[in-house]
């Protein structure tokens, strides 16, 4: 009796693990015979995955799993959900929260808060997104500019010794309410008119955990290796790594220089540098109008700006100012720079600043036109701009380096109003049919590590960017041959198309290419929050 007993005893427990392992083939949600690109970078292989508690419960053959929701994903890739590491939606997406424009291109996360602008006060912000709901999952970094002019207004000067320690207060704090890392605008007021050593001192702060510190160098013109090292140095003095954004080599004066960007980079690397960097699949840029005359001119702000316009001797110096930065970047005249959204008149959205100077009454010629520029400027509210001054060769090589991660640097336009960047529309999309599928640059496997597993490691997403058990299930499910970008500079508001399902936190966000009003979105926090 007791040895049967005793059997018995060693048998039960695998009896109701079997019962156990039958129940948890029970999904919320199925994906069946789908093309599974896992974001390693590795072959597909063909796969089920089973969805459970908003997280990736069982992957692999699952001929008997049953669901709630089961999706055939026969001839169609499955990959994790695009992280997209640079973006700019702290001022549109509590007013778009569904996001239609990212989950169209595949954008599952998104990272604002870059090139030194943030909210300030991100447990705020937190709160808001969670109370609105959103259907992406939404991290941030906290701005240097936002922080520095916070304590120290926009005036050109270093900060004292109390600033700097009101800074560093206003950075820590940032970091325990979840932000993921620190970003600069080096080339924006008040940001241009920090010194390195004030960075070093403020990215220190993150230095226990590990966060990112991200910028907008300061020069992308024929300035840009002393501006990558720059930011190299910022990282390896405050221990902590580096991430340089939408990188890129502007004006035709500097066209060809990538391969010793490139190496530059490789050599960091092979020092033992942590440095990566993000890129947008276009050869035009697009900020504001304020980037072509010197920053010395904008200290202060806007009606500081106007006052030195208006001031003879000052306006002078600006023109000279403007006229170096044009010879820098090697154009003959602004025909590069097109107007994306002027909010005062918009007759002006989509036209070019020489045809603007035209229908000002003005002779042709860059003379003339920065001074339609100036004109302009002294307006005082914001003219976005598309400045088109990458060449296609640049743009290739960045992106096929190896720790190139793809990034729209893009927000949540108002669908229809002005003639915003395409970039928010179609940027991941654009890689996947153009730089993959027509020019074959590099692999689907690689295109998709470029935009989740990569992202997803370099800001410590821990469970995002991968399929794998455990993981968020965050998933696109689309057919490679027919996705397709379908913003241009011309009409630039127009859905990414082929998103045949988008999957957010295990909830079907889209569901055959239509948007199902879900928001599963979560706030995605930094190390120091955890």
């Amino acid at each position: 009796m007791n040895r049967i007993f005793n059997t018995s005893l060693l048998i039960l427990p695998f009896v109701l693990l079997s019962f156990i392992l039958e129940a948890q083939q029970n999904f919320d949600v199925l994906i069946k015979n789908g093309r599974i690109i896992d974001g390693t970078g590795s072959q597909w292989f063909r796969g089920d995955i089973g969805i459970r508690d908003g997280k990736i419960a069982k992957l692999g053959q699952l001929p008997d799993a049953t669901a709630t929701h089961i999706i055939d994903a026969q001839g169609m890739a499955v990959t994790p959900g695009f992280i997209d590491v640079h973006g700019h939606i702290e001022g549109s997406i509590l007013n778009r929260p569904e996001a239609k424009n990212l989950l169209f291109d595949g954008v599952t996360s998104m990272i604002t808060g870059n090139c030194g602008g943030s909210r300030g006060d991100l447990a705020a912000f937190f709160e808001e997104l969670s109370d609105t709901g959103t259907s992406i999952n939404v991290a941030s970094l906290i701005g240097h500019n936002t922080v520095r002019r916070t304590i120290m207004g926009e005036d050109d000067r270093a900060p004292s010794e109390e600033e700097l320690k009101q800074m560093k207060e206003m950075i820590s704090q940032a970091m325990k309410d979840g932000a993921v890392g620190l970003s600069t605008g080096l080339l924006y007021v008040p940001g241009t008119f920090a010194k390195t050593d004030e960075i070093v001192e403020l990215a220190k702060v993150m230095a226990p955990y590990s966060a990112v510190y991200t910028s907008h160098i300061r020069f992308q013109d024929g300035r840009v290796y002393e501006s990558i090292a720059e930011a190299v140095e910022i990282g390896r003095q405050a221990g902590v790594p580096v991430e340089i954004s939408h990188i890129k080599i502007k004006g035709k004066r500097s066209w060809g220089g990538t391969p010793k960007m490139i190496s530059q980079l490789q050599a960091y690397r092979d020092e033992g540098v942590d440095v990566s960097v993000d890129q947008y699949p276009y050869t035009a840029a697009s900020t504001g109008l304020s980037v072509t005359v010197p920053t010395w001119a904008q200290a202060g702000g806007r009606d500081s700006l106007k006052i030195r316009i208006n001031d003879s001797t000052q306006r002078k110096k600006i023109l000279e100012g403007m006229e170096d930065l044009q010879q820098k970047l090697g154009f003959e005249d602004y025909s590069y720079a097109y107007v994306a959204n002027c909010p005062w008149n918009a007759e002006y959205n989509g036209k070019s600043i020489p045809e603007i100077n035209a229908l000002k009454g003005r002779p042709s010629g860059e003379k003339y036109e920065r001074e339609t520029i100036l004109e302009m400027l002294e307006k005082g509210r914001r003219v976005q701009m598309i400045y088109h001054y990458m060449g296609e060769e640049d743009v290739q090589n960045l992106m096929q380096y190896e720790g190139t991660m793809i990034a729209s640097d893009g927000g949540i336009p108002a669908f229809g109003n002005g003639n915003p960047h395409p970039r928010s529309y179609g940027t991941n999309v654009r890689v996947l049919a153009h730089y993959v599928r027509e020019k074959k640059l590099f692999s689907l496997e690689e295109a998709i590590r470029k935009m989740t597993a990569l992202p997803a490691r370099r800001f410590q997403l821990n469970d995002r960017g991968l399929l794998l058990p455990g993981f968020a299930a965050d998933i696109l499910i689309f057919d490679p041959e027919k996705v397709q970008d379908k913003a241009e500079y011309s009409a630039p508001h127009a859905y990414s198309e082929g998103m045949e399902y988008v999957i957010v936190n295990g909830r079907v966000v889209i569901e055959k290419r239509e948007y199902q009003s879900v928001k599963s979105g979560q706030v995605l926090k930094g190390p120091a929050a955890n």
